[in-house]
């Protein structure tokens, strides 16, 4: 019964990711809630990701993806610009700016979408709050769930949300990557 409840609390997460305030009114975010096996093989293929590309915590998270009872995805569908010519990409006109790949995500990116896609995480993790859920915004996630294709953007985040007697998603131990030792 409470996986139910955690799908829906993200499902709640996501329709207030979807309606945040956005520039222009534009709809540049996706969402997608995955529970239930899917969980396993998102922290499974974490797991991997960590360990073949040697970045450090990918297990860490992954195993917090496999206690939780859903997970909200997040991403920024395209790198369209609001047309501002505002520089903060670092060109000097949008029509300038040019995504080129990235070693998880593409980059540069319009700093207002991406502004756009930091409101959409917080009115989520706000919701889960306001739900007595726990929940913790999470990067790893995200781009492993991008890697698979379970959704497509420029830039995806998850979100992870459990219910248990202490949030499990704080007091973790970080890891250092082997290249940063």
């Amino acid at each position: 019964m409470q996986e139910n409840v955690l799908a829906l609390v993200a499902e709640l997460m996501a329709l207030a990711a979807q309606t945040a305030p956005k520039g222009l009114g534009h709809d540049c975010i996706a969402t997608r809630v995955i529970s239930g096996d899917l969980l396993g093989r998102l922290a499974d293929e974490m797991i991997r990701f960590g360990r073949d590309t040697q970045k450090a915590n990918f297990d860490r998270d992954a195993e917090n993806v496999r206690r939780s009872g859903a997970v909200l995805l997040v991403s920024l569908k395209e790198n369209k610009t609001l047309g501002l010519n505002c520089g903060a990409c670092g060109n000097a006109r949008c029509a300038d700016l040019q995504s080129r790949p990235g070693p998880e995500f593409p980059g540069p990116l319009c700093a207002w979408r991406l502004i756009d896609l930091g409101v959409a995480l917080g009115s989520a993790a706000r919701t889960a709050s306001l739900l007595c859920a726990d929940s913790r915004i999470m990067y790893r996630v995200g781009t492993v769930a991008r890697k698979m294709g379970l959704i497509e953007g420029e830039v995806v985040v998850g979100i992870p949300v459990s219910a248990y007697s202490k949030n499990i998603y704080f007091d973790r131990m970080e890891q250092k990557s082997p290249q940063n030792k």
